[in-house]
């Protein structure tokens, strides 16, 4: 099966300093593809490329087929990229319902439409449910964003990346602070989320990822040192060694 989105020998260097060094991945729908590695591996400068945010300094970026490298991250989300950052980035103020509609109707922008009060677009309201019911959080649609526990305000975050309809995932750290029932539900979204979206996972807590993760790849000092299934990488002397040092 060919990948949704294919990346081959991706490159970020800051003036003498390379980021990422000509990292290749292919994503695929129905699939969990984790990237994994110590801080300052170059997961982050890594999804940022993915999405749109930093432009790379060589290499290629297509999404089905499609050359978008050089395309920007309004963009990539309008082809169907979507990303959650490692902080949260809910609006705390509007309910469940309006961030998820906000989102959507970013997705979908009518600048003809400037006489209808953007409440009202059913186009937005009826996505925005959507994406509420995939992520779990129907029955919260009315509460107040920011009173909702930790976990939940990383489901919404999912959610308003759902409401953009996009067939690629990109998430960093939607584990980051969660609790054992948080990450519970968390990983049980992924697992359905997987059957109809590629998804990129890049995170810290290697016990969720062994458990959810179709394949990984593990980066050091910007480059790739491994890419297997669970058991290789598990296995891997040269995982071993960059995670716990020489000899162990």
């Amino acid at each position: 099966m060919s990948a949704l989105l294919s990346v081959d020998a991706l490159t970020r260097r800051f003036g003498g300093l390379v980021a990422v060094n000509a990292v290749s991945i292919d994503l695929h729908r129905g699939e969990i593809h984790a990237v994994i590695g110590t801080n300052g591996a170059g997961k982050s400068t890594l999804i940022n490329m993915l999405s749109g945010e930093i432009a790379a300094s060589s290499g290629r970026v297509a999404l089905d087929g499609v050359d978008i490298t050089t395309r920007a991250q309004s963009r990539r989300a309008r082809d169907g990229v979507g990303r959650s950052y490692q902080r949260t980035t809910i609006f705390p103020e509007f309910t469940v319902h309006e961030n998820c509609r906000l989102s959507a109707q970013a997705a979908t922008a009518r600048p003809w439409a400037v006489w209808q009060a953007s409440g009202t677009c059913a186009a937005s309201n009826a996505a925005a449910g959507e994406a509420l019911a995939a992520a779990g959080l129907e029955a919260d649609a009315g509460r107040i964003a920011g009173t909702l526990s930790h976990g939940a305000k990383r489901q919404l975050e999912v959610a308003m990346c759902l409401a953009t309809k996009p067939r690629v995932l990109l998430l960093d750290e939607p584990l980051a602070g969660m609790g054992a029932e948080e990450t519970e539900r968390m990983l049980a979204l992924l697992a359905r989320l997987k059957m109809t979206h590629a998804i990129l996972l890049v995170e810290h807590d290697m016990d969720a990822v062994f458990r959810i993760a179709d394949r990984i790849t593990v980066m050091a000092n910007g480059t790739v040192i491994a890419t297997g299934d669970p058991a290789a990488i598990r296995n891997n002397a040269d995982v071993r060694t960059a995670y716990l040092g020489e000899g162990h």
